[in-house]
């Protein structure tokens, strides 16, 4: 399902590469190999009260975060913080991160990675949600 480089992408709400990790969900909706590399974005969509990924950090990629519907949390550096529809967090290089939903309805991000190959990992990451259901 992948546009060649150069190519437009037209997707309609939910369209894209789905990802299932449980109470989790992420729709890639342009990847390394549509961007040149450039970036990855995903819409990831968490249910009441779910955890995200763990925190973790990146050594050598920016991993920006618009928030799009309800309200996340997010874990940067040492902090937790609640951002609200419409917010903006970037974790930059080297900075631990993490985000959870904390509230009553679901909520959902848009995740820029920079630069792109986030999506070679979301097979090993959607096995490990399989094998380890929270």
């Amino acid at each position: 399902m992948s546009a060649e480089r150069g190519a437009a992408i037209i997707l309609g709400p939910g369209e894209g590469r789905d990802y299932a990790m449980g109470r989790m969900r992420a729709v890639f909706k342009a990847d390394e190999g549509e961007t040149g590399a450039a970036y990855s974005i995903s819409e990831w969509w968490l249910e009441p009260h779910t955890d995200g990924p763990g925190a973790h950090s990146h050594a050598d990629n920016d991993d920006v975060f618009y928030v799009i519907e309800g309200v996340m949390s997010f874990l940067v550096g040492d902090d937790w913080i609640d951002v609200p529809a419409g917010g903006f967090v970037r974790a930059a290089p080297g900075v631990r991160h993490d985000f959870a939903n904390r509230t009553d309805r679901r909520a959902g991000l848009l995740n820029l990675y920079i630069p792109g190959g986030f999506e070679r990992d979301m097979p090993a990451i959607v096995d490990w949600f399989a094998n380890n259901p929270g």
